[in-house]
């Protein structure tokens, strides 16, 4: 258990601390001159059966709330401080605060200097202080009166704080990826550099690989290695979720790592300069909140300045203010990035930093700029509010009209990859009502859920920020909009066949931009390979139609196919213009080139440039060798493709232009990048080749 300290300056913290623990927490020379801290300290007390109390002990002087914050963010139970002396005073106020919009609720108090107060003093500070937490997260926290200078009170102080660790249930450690948030950095000399700090989620263990969050301005995240791990100040080999964790990193300078950064796993690795939280405005506030306030925001062990746009109520409504007590959902503007997960806290700070605004808890750490108070949004950011991520996602599905990023989401809530799988399973797993809803329904009716891109992708996570964020990456689509979708896209290829009677249909691209633009890619070609495989539509090679829609051959284009699809056979890689052909078939190359459309439109032939038709054989002949030439990244390079097919380099790029059109790859810059689940010019079985 992880127990943060908190009071006015000179009310004992760190005298009781080393009271409590044997260990004096101001380690600096300037602390010891000035008898106050300035960093945060940190000492630990032996709990029994395998358990150690952690003590976080943190500044009390007002322009160190900053430093407290940092320190507080990742404690389990707080211990406030009032003296007997002095009572209750302005920072005990702020602590108190603090303590609240953090959402501590676990909490003792140490009336502190009781041996400078008599009975009645005493009496009339315990009254004081009941008072004080009457209204907070701290309401009704056991009060308890030590002089640490004395030892009156501390054994009993220490055997209740003893007893609080035994009744905390066990943390899981399992489904969250590991981060820690770094309030401290050196070197040691034989280790390298050192980072501490309270790790918020998952585990670690010496060897594993972590990255440094945020990068700098455009650049990558650094990685390093797990080289030595000390919890609760033991050496271990392995540290977990709500640990004080001090890290040694191999592959990091000291002068590269800054407090309020943090080391996380690769796949929930992430960063935003726009957070959307559920914001709750301190109730001694005198004005409410309104959009565009400047404030300080306190993430992890971070601080960074930004401002408030306030999105809605917790029922979906629109707001444009929030009461001082109430709470709402609100989107932070960032004006450098930060890092944060679901159900991470946050506190805000007013413009000048002197005194707690409001506290909430993060809904989405990759929030919209744009649409960001649309009903639509506000519905999405309820669905986030509920308490399990299981629940998230589902609530999500029910909203979403385009789908869910799933590889985005796993990542906002912190999921590790062994936990992402059965983390969507359980999401669409029906339950009984969802159940009868299905069985009372048509396929037509009721429709199925999608899921679109690879399983690699879910379990990777996308990250913002850098070229990765361009993967391809998985997604999901809920049973009714899969169904909306699906209608549309019917629609609007029955209306290409009634404006376009003459042509088979549209390619797969042209299909999507009339009916689904703003689709994912990954979920439009699931959703076309299932009505294809439903019957609903029929592929001939790039083109789609529907079953009762076909392009029929007059004799003179059947005859003028026996004369030429010999020769286009012959061609093999190289193709056949329609100018040859119309020689070959002494025709003239108008009619040529009308009865090779008509062909083509069918899917008995394909043309890669204007006039330029290729036979089937060839286009997948072609097509396997692209697959083949697609490295780890799935980039099939240009030079590599035309060794490989013996073409010219502008016959080789002008093939995989083609490629592009249909769907085979998608180009990305100068690069030709393989989709991998794209099912083009493949034998019924043969397996897809993994980018």
């Amino acid at each position: 258990m992880i127990i943060g300290t908190a009071g006015h300056i000179d009310h004992g913290k760190t005298t009781l601390v080393k009271a409590l623990t044997g260990v004096d927490t101001d380690r600096l020379p300037e602390e010891k001159r000035r008898g106050i801290s300035i960093a945060l300290g940190y000492a630990y007390l032996d709990a029994g059966e395998g358990q150690r109390l952690g003590f976080v002990d943190v500044p009390g002087h007002e322009r160190l709330v900053h430093t407290m914050l940092s320190g507080a963010t990742g404690i389990d139970h707080a211990l406030l401080l009032v003296a007997a002396d002095d009572g209750v005073m302005p920072q005990t106020r702020e602590h108190l605060a603090l303590l609240s919009l953090l959402g501590i609720e676990r909490g003792t108090v140490a009336l502190t200097k009781c041996d400078r107060a008599d009975a009645a003093l005493r009496a009339a500070r315990r009254a004081e202080i009941d008072e004080l937490l009457a209204h907070t997260s701290l309401a009704g926290a056991p009060i308890f009166e030590v002089a640490a200078t004395t030892g009156e009170g501390v054994v009993a102080l220490r055997q209740h704080l003893l007893a609080q660790s035994r009744q905390m249930p066990a943390r899981d450690v399992a489904g969250q990826g590991f981060r820690l948030a770094i309030d401290r950095v050196f070197s040691l000399s034989g280790v390298g550099t050192v980072c501490t700090g309270t790790a918020y989620a998952g585990e670690v263990r010496i060897g594993d690989e972590l990255w440094l969050l945020p990068p700098a301005a455009g650049q990558v995240p650094q990685v390093a290695r797990v080289r030595s791990l000390h919890a609760q100040n033991e050496s271990v080999e392995h540290a977990q979720v709500g640990q004080r964790v001090a890290i040694g990193l191999a592959g990091l300078d000291k002068d590269e790592v800054a407090r309020g950064q943090w080391l996380a796993a690769p796949e929930v690795a992430q960063w935003s300069d726009r957070i959307d939280v559920r914001l709750r405005l301190w109730s001694d506030e005198a004005k409410p909140l309104r959009s565009g306030t400047p404030v300080h925001v306190h993430l992890g062990a971070a601080e960074a300045t930004g401002s408030v746009a306030i999105l809605g109520g917790l029922d979906g409504q629109v707001l444009e203010l929030v009461q001082p007590g109430a709470e709402a959902l609100v989107q932070i503007v960032l004006h450098q990035p930060m890092c944060g997960w679901a159900g991470d806290r946050v506190v805000l700070r007013d413009a000048s930093a002197t005194r707690a605004l409001a506290g909430g808890r993060v809904l989405d750490p990759q929030a919209p700029a744009r649409y960001r108070r649309t009903p639509q949004r506000l519905a999405e950011l309820i669905a986030l509010s509920q308490p399990d991520p299981i629940e998230r996602l589902r609530g999500l599905l029910a909203q979403a009209p385009a789908g869910v990023d799933l590889s985005r989401l796993a990542a906002a809530q912190g999921l590790a990859r062994d936990a992402r799988a059965p983390w969507w399973s359980a999401a669409v797993a029906p339950g009984p009502k969802e159940a009868k809803v299905a069985e009372a329904a048509s396929d037509a009716d009721a429709g199925d859920g999608l899921v679109g891109g690879s399983a690699e992708a879910l379990s990777t996570g996308r990250i913002e920020g850098t070229a990765d964020a361009a993967m391809a990456s998985a997604w999901a689509l809920g049973p009714m909009q899969a169904g909306v979708w699906e209608a549309l896209a019917l629609e609007r290829l029955a209306q290409y066949h009634r404006d376009q009677p003459d042509e088979l249909g549209p390619d797969l691209a042209r299909w999507r931009r009339l009916s689904a633009p703003r689709l994912a890619e990954p979920l439009w070609r699931a959703l076309v390979q299932r009505m294809a495989e439903r019957g609903q539509v029929r592929l001939a090679g790039a083109a789609v139609h529907l079953p009762a829609h076909g392009v029929a051959l007059s004799a003179l284009d059947e005859r003028l196919a026996q004369k030429v699809l010999p020769r286009l056979v012959e061609s093999g890689f190289e193709g056949s213009w329609v100018r040859d052909l119309a020689g070959l078939a002494q025709e003239s190359e108008a009619l040529m080139r009308t009865t090779l459309a008509r062909l083509a439109q069918r899917g008995e032939l394909f043309q890669v440039v204007k006039d330029l038709y290729y036979a089937p054989a060839a286009i997948h002949a072609l097509a396997q060798l692209a697959r083949g030439a697609a490295q780890e990244d799935g980039d099939v390079r240009a030079a590599l493709f035309r060794d490989r097919s013996g073409l010219g380099r502008k016959r080789a790029i002008q093939v995989l232009e083609f490629f592009d059109r249909v769907g085979l790859l998608r180009r990305v810059g100068d690069a030709h990048k393989l989709r991998a689940d794209c099912q083009l010019f493949l034998d019924e079985g043969e397996p897809v080749k993994a980018a």
